[in-house]
């Protein structure tokens, strides 16, 4: 079984910082889209085991500026409210600042 996983996001000299989605497990309920205070997240199509399936992803404008972007959320804190969100465990976020 293939893994559809995107990461989204950006690793520097301040850490690393991603929004991650596992396609596979999202179920296109649209709750982390719901959540997100910035209206980062959108549906979009994705070709999976021969079908078009609806899932989470970043938009296109925000890719390029997600540390900013979802930096509001204080990933630091541990409760990004997509992650939180998400009952199918679909979307995850990694933060890993510097020291």
């Amino acid at each position: 079984m293939r893994a559809f996983i995107t990461y989204y996001g950006y690793t520097d000299g301040s850490g690393e910082y991603y929004i991650v989605i596992d396609a596979e497990k999202c179920n296109s309920c649209g709750d982390c889209i719901k959540v997100c205070p910035e209206g980062a997240l959108v549906m979009e199509a994705m070709f999976i085991d021969l079908e078009d399936k609806m899932v989470a992803a970043v938009t296109e404008e925000q890719r390029k500026k997600i540390r900013y972007t979802c930096s509001s959320c204080k990933p630091e804190e541990g409760n990004v409210p997509c992650v939180v969100a998400c009952s199918q465990n679909a979307i995850a976020c990694i933060w890993k600042p510097k020291k």
